[in-house]
């Protein structure tokens, strides 16, 4: 069974989304985490997901709704593709601790790093 967020509020200055469900279940979850795990094609890659790097201090600029079933967020990166549903939501916010540490791990095997401004500096070397 779906479970529907009963408040939503994004938060600009900290950059983070955050998703009530009833009586004390609250959840935060930051830009840059959604932006890195958006199930777009672009981030997904039909199956074979491509990693992202360089989104620190990403953020979200709009959050609208999707019909009945999702969100569609618009990310200051210009990502803006890729429908958040009530489930895909509810799953990265159960596990936002175990996908965070998954993913700085694979940012470390690829040797990519989360700072944009140092992957402008690897490219020009």
């Amino acid at each position: 069974m779906t479970k529907l967020p009963t408040a939503i509020q994004l938060h600009k200055a900290s950059k983070t989304l955050t998703l009530k469900y009833g009586e004390g279940e609250e959840y935060h979850l930051p830009a840059e985490l959604l932006r890195v795990h958006s199930p777009s094609a672009e981030v997904q890659g039909h199956g074979n997901p491509i990693l992202q790097f360089g989104k620190l201090g990403v953020g979200l600029i709009k959050v609208e709704p999707a019909g009945q079933y999702a969100l569609k967020l618009t990310f200051d990166d210009g990502h803006d593709s890729g429908l958040f549903t009530w489930d895909y939501l509810y799953q990265l916010a159960q596990r936002q601790e175990a996908l965070w540490d998954d993913y700085l791990a694979e940012l470390k095997a690829a040797g990519k790093t989360r700072d944009p401004s140092e992957q402008v500096i690897k490219l020009m070397l």
